[in-house]
């Protein structure tokens, strides 16, 4: 019985406050038991172990908000005795440099007061420093995205300007003033006014500012020469006409207002449209409505317009043959496209871009132009532009015998003497002298070269010099 009586007593488990000394040490919290007195009564060994140097019996805790650094400086019981609420914090220990969160949680009597706050504490720093890594590693991500993006946006830029500006070819500084001004205004809602000489490209540029239009680029795009249009027909052109409106109205047909809708329309030559059509289309800029040919109903329109004219609108005005109010009202955001002989830096690229691009059709692959062709090519005045230049390039392509660009008949110094100066009844001198110095204007003062004018003229430098020297004439 005795021996019996022993085992059973070895047997027996461990009192209540032995197992929850080892839950608690199981659990790897600290622990304090704090009175009102803010006074430390108790602490667990891991408290004890995290702060092995510090005397914590009997120890007052100072609450944060008084900023007094104690071994438990994330108290929180000033807190819990206030309002009998449960309390946490997250914060860094200064002591020990280790991450800490701690939760004050209220010990109430029978009547619900306060008499104790105790406080869990868990260390969090490995998982506080992890998170420290990420955020680290989120902010580079971030910042790696930022640049990506901006070099995307660069890329995007350069891009979207390569193909905005695929059609207007050449590098002179006239035409990137016109690029410019198209940047500008395309992405408002702004009327504009584009004026420049026949062939010169109005409608690259039209079209250039409806592609570059955030709101517009993906909406139509709708064309209309009113030159080509009899005056008798441009307003059902413009507005459409209901089925009965005229003799041929079989069917109710939409006008251009309405095929623009959320687009551009661009009006090619507008200073040739009638006193009256002129009148309707301001009521559609002013208001945005309009009435079909032989219709009742008001529609409405959201239509951006661009205009343009190959006249001096100001001369038109003041001749009384287009609207001042009208003109006022397109002429909001003016861009004037330089003729060709403005921009001769350009024709070289012109001329291969449509020799490359022509030369397929014609079944033509040509190798070389010859640079005494460039250098006449040059020299001319293009009066009908960039048009005119693309027809001479067609016609070169069809009468080239082999690889070798050749000009066709163009009789290009037959042509450029519509440029030169009237020689009326003037010596022989004279013309020399004139003609001379129109070309030493064009080439630029320049004589030797390529493009030189001893190579236009066809004589040899040392020649020029000595008539120019003979006829008096300075670079």
């Amino acid at each position: 019985m005795g021996k019996s009586a022993s085992k059973q007593e070895s047997k027996q488990p461990y009192d209540e406050n032995e197992r929850l000394k080892l839950i608690i040490s199981a659990l790897n919290t600290g622990l304090v038991l704090i009175d009102p007195d803010m006074t430390l009564v108790w602490t667990n060994d891991i408290i004890k172990k995290w702060f092995p140097d510090a005397n914590l019996d009997g120890m007052k805790c100072f609450a944060v908000a008084e900023n007094r650094a104690t071994p438990c400086e994330g108290c929180q019981a000033v807190l819990t005795f206030k309002d009998g609420e449960i309390h946490e914090r997250e914060f860094l220990s200064k002591q020990i440099n280790r991450w800490h969160k701690v939760v004050s949680l209220p010990v109430k009597d029978q009547e619900g007061r306060v008499i104790y706050v105790l406080e869990a504490s868990s260390d969090i720093d490995d998982r506080k420093q992890a998170e420290i890594t990420r955020d680290r590693a989120l902010k580079e991500l971030e910042a790696l995205k930022e640049k990506l993006e901006e070099e995307n946006v660069y890329l995007k830029s350069e891009v979207r300007e390569a193909r905005l500006f695929s059609d207007m070819v050449g590098t002179s500084n006239a035409l990137r003033y016109v690029q410019t001004l198209v940047t500008q205004v395309a992405s408002t809602a702004s009327t504009v006014l584009i004026q420049g000489e026949t062939g010169v490209g109005k409608e690259l540029v039209a079209r250039a500012i409806h592609n570059d239009s955030k709101s517009r680029s993906e909406k139509p795009f709708i064309r209309l020469n009113c030159a080509a249009i009899p005056s008798n027909l441009v307003e059902s052109e413009l507005f459409g006409h209901e089925r009965g409106a005229f003799t041929d109205a079989r069917e109710q047909r939409k006008g251009r207002f309405e095929l623009a809708d959320t687009g551009t329309l661009f009006l090619d030559e507008i200073s040739e449209l009638s006193q009256e059509t002129q009148a309707k289309i301001l009521r559609v800029l002013q208001e945005g409505e309009f009435e079909r040919v032989g219709g009742t109903q008001t529609l409405k329109s959201d239509v951006r317009i661009i205009a343009a004219t190959n006249r001096d609108l100001n001369a038109e005005v003041a001749a009384g043959r287009f609207r001042a109010d009208l003109f006022y009202r397109i002429n909001v955001y003016p861009i004037t496209v330089p003729p060709l002989r403005k921009r001769r830096e350009d024709i070289p690229l012109l001329v291969e871009h449509f020799v490359s691009q022509i030369g397929p059709d014609t079944g033509k692959k040509i190798a070389k132009i010859p640079k005494t062709v460039m250098a006449q090519l040059k020299a001319y005045d293009w009066p009908g532009n960039i048009r005119e230049l693309r027809n001479v390039v067609e016609r070169s392509l069809i009468t080239s015998p082999g690889s070798v660009f050749q000009l066709a008949d163009f009789s290009i110094e037959r042509h450029k003497s519509v440029s030169l100066p009237s020689y009326q009844m003037a010596s022989l001198d004279d013309i020399q002298q004139q003609h001379i110095q129109h070309i030493l204007n064009e080439t630029g003062g320049k004589i030797n070269g390529v493009g030189g004018a001893a190579e236009i003229l066809q004589m040899k430098p040392s020649t020029l010099r000595n008539r120019m020297n003979k006829l008096g004439i300075k670079r």
